[in-house]
């Protein structure tokens, strides 16, 4: 059984639905195109879903052990290449709320970041960076 649908609406525009909670995001191209930048572009979404699965897996692993993250952001930003058309580089510049997290955490959690299935599922000449600002 399907998860999620995406519905072509014409101008460039798509809409896509979780079945089961009825959620929906739109989708327009990147910039340079007609209708660009009024709100997520698809290769916008693997740049958000690669930041919400980092945020969830450094989140499972200071739940389970007793680490508090909540405030954690991510600054998501990336770069297109060409030949084939395709993200070339996705960059995640990870802002940690001031919690006194000791060497040893930020070492784990830093760890921990790299070990989500997006990511793993990504191509390997994907430049991924993660840049930690520890406050």
């Amino acid at each position: 059984m399907a998860e999620m649908k995406a519905k072509y609406l014409g101008g460039l525009q798509v809409e896509c639905e979780h079945l089961k909670s009825g959620a929906k995001l739109m989708t327009s191209p990147q910039a340079g195109t007609p209708a660009a930048g009024e709100t997520f572009s698809p290769t916008g979404l693997c740049a958000a879903a690669l930041s919400a699965c980092v945020l969830t897996m450094m989140g499972a692993y200071a739940t389970k052990n007793g680490l508090d993250i909540e405030g954690a952001e991510i600054e998501t930003s990336l770069a297109m290449g060409e030949e084939p058309h395709r993200i070339a580089s996705i960059t995640l510049i990870i802002n940690m709320p001031p919690k006194g997290y000791s060497d040893k955490e930020k070492k784990i959690l830093e760890r921990v970041a790299k070990t989500c299935p997006v990511g793993n599922s990504l191509s390997e000449q994907l430049v991924r960076e993660l840049v930690f600002n520890w406050q």
